[in-house]
């Protein structure tokens, strides 16, 4: 199996040493990187730490207003680094008008970024499922009234709406790739096997149904690396049937 990390995991190196980091992550195992943050590199540097790594960009969590207000210029970038997923990776939707404004918008540019060879995802987190005070539920509105795709946190899926596998079974067809992530009910996360949400079971939903997954882990205790390295761990006990 081929697993990415988000390199939100270990951001207390991407940001002052993004290419130790993405060798790092290549030294585990991992044999895909998803970006947050290029901390002001170049493409052709983004392009060097890739090369030098051997590893491949799954996708990035990039800006939405990005997007509205300096688009030529970011898709450019994100060209240049052969980057074909562009993630959201949250908004402030916490009411109809926010709402409104972000489906007006995400509709526009999911056409043209598709026109550049870019997929425009959205990745949830816990409140996308909740109501907003005036009733509206984000990701309701978000999966009826725009055609974008989803990266399904399936951690706070669990979170937000207790039954990832539901969603993902739901969603299916429009989930582009699924972060696979543990921590308990009340919002604190874990690194893979440590928590209770249902991890395995995620697992192998995705390798049944081909979704890549990409690792996440948000709490850098001790650090960030020695948590990606007992999420890959996990990970490669599942491939050995070990639960």
């Amino acid at each position: 199996m081929k697993y990415g990390l988000q390199l939100y995991s270990i951001r207390d190196i991407t940001q002052n040493d993004l290419a130790s980091a993405i060798k790092k992550t290549a030294e585990l195992g991992y044999k895909c990187v998803e970006f947050a943050g290029f901390f002001g590199h170049t493409a052709n540097e983004i392009n060097s730490m890739l090369e030098n790594s051997g590893l491949e960009i799954s996708g990035t969590h990039s800006s939405f207003d990005d997007l509205v207000n300096n688009y030529e210029e970011t898709v450019a970038y994100h060209k240049a680094i052969g980057n074909r997923h562009y993630i959201i990776p949250g908004y402030d939707i916490s009411d109809q008008s926010k709402l409104d404004y972000f489906i007006d918008n995400i509709n526009v540019l999911y056409e043209k970024l598709k026109a550049n060879g870019i997929e425009l995802s959205y990745h949830n987190h816990a409140a996308e499922f909740i109501p907003n005070k005036d009733g509206s539920v984000p990701f309701e509105q978000l999966y009826y009234r725009t055609g974008i795709t989803f990266e399904i946190d399936t951690y706070w899926a669990f979170v937000g709406m207790k039954e990832p596998l539901l969603l993902l079974d739901r969603a299916k067809d429009r989930v582009t790739f699924i972060h696979i992530k543990d921590g308990t009910p009340d919002g604190h996360g874990y690194p893979l096997g440590m928590g209770s949400a249902p991890v395995a079971a995620v697992y192998d939903y995705a390798v049944k149904n081909n979704i890549p997954m990409v690792v996440e882990s948000e709490t850098c205790a001790p650090d960030g690396i020695t948590e990606a390295k007992i999420c890959i761990d996990y990970l490669k006990s599942l491939e050995c049937g070990k639960r």
